[in-house]
């Protein structure tokens, strides 16, 4: 007799403004290392303590020295308020001195259509990068928010 498949689905229409964004940290040498040393404090912070509208936080290893984390916010608004506070601004202030030995890269959906991309002195090319063309993140498209509703990928 074969066991059966336990399936599950969620239901997401208590979410209808639902956004994940994928982050991820890629150590380039020994400097990376200190900038890991850097930002790892306020990375455990945040899945410690949930910034409001944070709705989970999970933890990937791509390889020994990529990793990143995925994190599914309530909407828009509440991922912004988080990024213009500390620890994220105090990061994106830093961003010259950490991407010295790391490159950082984030890649968000927005369950209400867009997607847009940050890298940030990534050694070769990540997720949406292997296809899609480069657009640069100045002008119109500076902030996510921007990104996202500038087109279906915006990649920088």
């Amino acid at each position: 007799m074969q066991a059966s498949i336990n399936r599950q689905s969620v239901d997401l229409s208590a979410y209808p403004d639902l956004v994940m964004i994928l982050l991820g940290f890629r150590v380039k040498g020994w400097r990376g290392l200190r900038a890991l040393r850097r930002i790892g404090p306020g990375l455990h912070a945040i899945a410690r303590n949930r910034p409001d509208g944070l709705l989970a936080h999970e933890g990937m290893m791509f390889s020994l020295t990529h990793f990143g984390f995925r994190q599914y916010w309530q909407d828009m608004d509440s991922l912004e308020r988080f990024t213009r506070g500390g620890p994220h601004a105090d990061w994106w202030r830093d961003v010259r001195a950490l991407s010295a030995g790391a490159g950082f890269w984030h890649e968000t959906y927005h369950a209400r259509g867009g997607v847009e991309a940050l890298y940030v002195a990534m050694p070769e090319p990540v997720g949406l990068q292997h296809f899609a063309a480069e657009r640069r993140p100045d002008g119109p498209f500076l902030s996510a928010r921007s990104r996202i509703q500038g087109g279906a990928a915006s990649v920088g």
